[in-house]
């Protein structure tokens, strides 16, 4: 477990993940259990009699899994509301993911009880046991400034009504995640799950979580100074001791993006690296992410009902980090590099203005148009970074970066553009397989990137037309500092809106970089689920 700040709040729930059922009754310990109708309807009650008996019967569950008319969602109590079977929606499209862990994240919300031990039983296929796991973590915020329980909410009363076990104030309420797999020729497996698998998910969970209470945490406890030490907190779990390079020292060094956008705000900005480097590695991969930790628009500032919400401007950062976590506690056999490009966008005496101009990492000059498209700039200088200095043959920059986004692919869908068919087409395969969901953006260069003509620099930050491709320009924006004839693989994911539900964060971008880079892993949970290489990415390379 990774050191807690003094001032951070304790957890309120800790995830246990089982290798397989454990006897418990409901009455004292809640279950709710979750499937697709079809796999319900395969169970035995003796499958789950352990997780029911004594309060339930054969007679009842069977009843009940008939009855289930899920629309898209449906759910049946099995005894006094401590005891639920729960059905997930009966279609998926090809943009969907199979194991529907959209809906399983609201059935856990809804119908957890908040109560000192309860269960969750998942009963699904092997190929969607990660993205499910997955799910059902996202329910479990960290982050929270509450004073005192909610003991208004339905839950918190039905279960003082049936005598379950409260939890004590201050007391961590347990809840245990199992799994029915069901097998192709739908018979149950009998195999429990091994250690390294629940390892997997283990350290999943733990990066989806970090993530999430990153993105939830306000600017007055999550500022740059916070976010650097939350990357030496992880490196030190890692033995791993991150390069920080701040303030006056990145104008000295040429980032004039992550300078230029940071300099105005009361604490610096910052370039902080984790490099995980191991003997024999024959690849580089590095991840760059926006960690704008709060984003007023600076002097080009955010209207009133715009601005709330700023704090997860830095959901890129924050993804990578719990992702670059469990990658290498699943032990990554490549290269990996974590670059995170820190800055708050403030308003001040100091602060860029329109129509001043910025010299980036990569040498390009830019004359700044709008102060509220800074995301472009601090990951422009990260790529250039990881391109120049890392020698990265793999780059992924992830970033809340447009509004724009949620216009084009939706609230559940990141976006991603690349240079490269293939990872493109591996891209979204990894979002079905692990929950977090991608859509495709045009990449075409030579058509879009002329919204960025300048007279005087070599290009502005923002385009010239709104309403053409906004979301594809401010990608491209970020690859040309890196040159579109880029040799190796450049893939740019914008999660601006999956990056939240509601007010609170997903942990969106842990489990889809996971997957997407699960064969560099010996993790075999991981290499399952992630796509093999069907010719070497040079030869379906895009080029300008």
């Amino acid at each position: 477990m990774w050191e807690r700040h003094a001032d951070e709040p304790k957890m309120a729930v800790d995830l246990k993940f089982n290798a397989s059922l454990t006897k418990s009754d409901p009455h004292f310990k809640p279950v709710l259990i979750i499937g697709q109708l079809k796999h319900l309807n395969l169970l035995k009650f003796s499958d789950v009699a352990c997780k029911l008996e004594p309060r339930v019967t054969e007679d009842t569950f069977n009843k009940a899994v008939s009855c289930l008319h899920p629309s898209p969602t449906d759910k049946i109590s099995l005894y006094l509301d401590v005891a639920t079977v729960a059905a997930v929606p009966l279609k998926c499209s090809r943009h969907n993911t199979p194991s529907r862990a959209h809906a399983i994240t609201r059935l856990v919300k809804n119908n957890v009880l908040n109560v000192s031990e309860e269960s969750i039983v998942i009963v699904c296929e092997k190929a969607d046991l990660f993205a499910s796991a997955c799910a059902v973590v996202r329910a479990f915020s960290l982050y929270s400034r509450k004073t005192t329980n909610n003991v208004s909410s339905p839950s918190y009363n039905r279960a003082v009504d049936q005598d379950v076990p409260m939890k004590n104030a201050g007391d961590n309420s347990v809840v245990s995640i199992e799994f029915v797999i069901i097998e192709k020729d739908g018979s149950v497996s009998e195999t429990p799950l091994d250690a390294s698998e629940l390892c997997c998910l283990e350290v999943a969970a733990k990066g989806v979580q970090l993530a999430a209470r990153i993105v939830d945490t306000p600017c007055n406890e999550m500022n740059v100074d916070h976010f650097v030490q939350e990357a030496e907190i992880i490196g030190n779990e890692l033995n791993i001791k991150p390069l920080v390079i701040r303030g006056e020292e990145l104008r000295e060094r040429g980032f004039g993006g992550i300078y230029g956008v940071g300099k105005a705000a009361a604490v610096p900005p910052a370039l902080v690296v984790l490099s995980h480097e191991p003997k024999g590695a024959q690849e580089t991969i590095a991840l760059v992410g926006k960690g704008i930790v709060y984003d007023t628009g600076g002097l080009s500032i955010k209207g009133k009902t715009a601005m709330p919400g700023m704090k997860r401007d830095c959901g890129g950062a924050a993804a990578i980090l719990g992702a670059f976590y469990a990658a290498v506690k699943c032990g990554f056999k490549e290269n990996l590099h974590a670059v995170f490009c820190m800055a708050e966008n403030s308003v001040g005496p100091n602060a860029t203005r329109p129509d001043d101009i910025h010299t980036l990492y990569s040498g390009r000059t830019v004359e700044i148009n709008n102060t509220d498209a800074e995301g472009r700039l601090v990951l422009s200088d990260g790529v250039a970074y990881a391109h120049k200095d890392l020698k990265a043959n793999i780059i992924l920059d992830m970033a809340t970066l447009t509004g724009a986004q949620g216009i084009a692919t939706g609230k559940y869908h990141g976006a991603i553009l690349t240079n490269s068919e293939e990872w493109e087409i591996k891209s979204l395969e990894a979002g079905r397989k692990s929950g977090d969901l991608l859509a495709p953006l045009v990449y075409c260069p030579e058509l879009h990137f002329s919204e960025f003509a300048s007279a005087v620099a070599d290009m502005k930050n923002s385009v010239a037309d709104r309403s053409n491709a906004q979301s594809s320009c401010a990608g491209l924006f970020v690859g040309a500092n890196l040159g579109f004839d880029y040799p190796g693989i450049w893939m740019h994911v914008d999660m601006a809106t999956p990056v939240h539900c509601g007010e609170r964060a997903t942990g969106y971008g842990v489990a889809l970089l996971l997957a997407l880079f699960g064969s560099h892993t010996n993790c075999k949970m991981l290499q399952s689920i992630a796509c093999s290489d069907s010719e070497p990415p040079p030869k379906r390379i895009c080029r300008d």
